[in-house]
């Protein structure tokens, strides 16, 4: 846990889940940026108000008595700051809803000061200031982007913050193309504000030849949908659909398309769990192959799970039973009730590279699996997961490997 100064006062803000030898902090230098900026433009929204001018909303101050909603936000340190204001919180990650919330109490703040949305509801109808953390994917913000232009008008205030690396040409030209003219500020410690004055939409004439920007901006390219190709056993030929934001939305990853090749081929009444499912192609794999197998998919991407069940539904007979879990790995799952755990397990959390995803997915694999029970990890080959699983089953097999990627195989003893 560590502590960030705001222009409002400190706040102590961790993580979720906290690690306590974690020096991963749950803010970085553009949150800062971005706050330190909204409470000027405060402030000199409310000198103007006194003086008895209009406040220039675009260039100038920001009255955040209105509807303010925050999109993506990290760890909640946005949203925990601006809590005075009741802010919408909008976020396709179940752990950043729990660590927000986790944060606010940290603070002595009511849980009930922010409203919390996943990716997939309904975004509000009006929008007086919008915040946006921009994320890594690309496809994402411009879904985010298409969801919200309904609710944004000439009025709103619209401020994204990102990290100089994060912020690109692309970046800058879907805010242009979706909401409005955007222009950027100087960089302060690697760090960037976007600021969007939002055009113009007139209702769309839906005779013919009217100006349909309003239709545009709601109706977005996702979800999409391929086909799997040839030559990856059960999975081949499967129609798999991917919400934005999802790895490698309109093609197979090689990583995913190795572990297709080499699952395991079991057969009956076996509960078997795709962990850190993404659009689920793995564990629709399985129901394939073997359509006793009941399948749990989890996962803590919001559109990720909305996927997963997308696909399985669109290639599995409806009598297959299934369950979909937007969870924190395996916290929902019974202890030793699983007879399979197939895993790709991240790397990476946003911009830092660590390990610790990983390790919590397998010990909570461990405790999921029954006595004979096994995990499946697939998995860049320099990573190592092999010693990790050998330290936590006592054991660990690789079923298949080539210059990239290795397939493992842990046993609960």
């Amino acid at each position: 846990m560590n502590r960030l100064t705001t222009p409002w006062g400190d706040l102590d803000l961790a993580r979720f889940p906290e690690q306590p030898r974690d020096t991963l902090r749950a803010w970085d230098a553009a949150d800062e940026y971005l706050l330190r900026h909204l409470a000027e433009a405060e402030a000199e929204a409310e000198a103007e108000e006194a003086a008895g001018a209009g406040s220039d909303r675009s260039e100038g101050g920001v009255d955040l008595s209105g509807r303010v909603v925050v999109v993506g936000d990290r760890w909640g340190a946005l949203a925990t700051a601006l809590a005075p204001h009741h802010p919408v919180q909008i976020s396709d990650s179940y752990l950043t809803q729990r660590a927000t919330r986790a944060n606010l109490l940290r603070n002595g703040i009511d849980t009930d000061a922010v409203r919390l949305l996943s990716a997939r509801d309904t975004p509000p109808e009006r929008i007086d200031v919008l915040l946006i953390r921009v994320p890594k994917s690309l496809s994402f913000l411009e879904d985010q982007l298409h969801r919200l232009a309904p609710a944004v008008g000439p009025e709103t205030v619209v401020v994204a913050t990102g990290k100089v690396t994060e912020i690109h040409t692309s970046t800058l030209r879907l805010f242009e193309q979706i909401l409005g003219p955007t222009r950027t500020s100087l960089a302060v410690k690697k760090a960037r504000l976007i600021f969007c004055a939002p055009a113009a939409r007139r209702t769309p004439d839906r005779s013919g030849d009217g100006d349909r920007s309003a239709d545009r901006a709601a109706a977005g390219p996702w979800p999409i949908s391929y086909t799997v190709p040839e030559g990856v056993g059960a999975a081949s030929g499967l129609t798999v659909t991917n919400h934005a934001g999802i790895f490698c939305a309109e093609r197979l990853d090689i990583g995913t398309r190795f572990f297709l090749r080499h699952l395991p081929e079991r057969h009956g009444r076996e509960h078997v769990v795709d962990l850190g499912c993404g659009n689920g192609v793995v564990g629709t794999a399985v129901a394939v192959a073997n359509p006793e197998a009941r399948l749990t998919f989890i996962d803590e991407s919001f559109s990720a799970v909305a996927s997963a069940e997308a696909t399985f539904r669109k290639n599995v007979d409806t009598d297959n039973p299934a369950e979909f879990v937007v969870g924190d790995a395996l916290a929902t799952v019974a202890a030793g009730s699983a007879d399979l755990v197939l895993n790709n397990p991240p790397f990476h959390s946003h911009q830092s590279t660590t390990d610790a995803t990983a390790w919590r997915m397998f010990t909570g694999s461990r405790e999921a699996l029954r006595s004979g029970g096994e995990l499946w990890v697939v998995g860049n080959r320099h990573l190592g997961y092999h010693t990790k699983l050998r330290r936590l089953f006592g054991n660990c097999d690789v079923m298949a490997s080539d210059p990239k990627f290795v397939v493992l195989r842990a046993v609960r003893r």
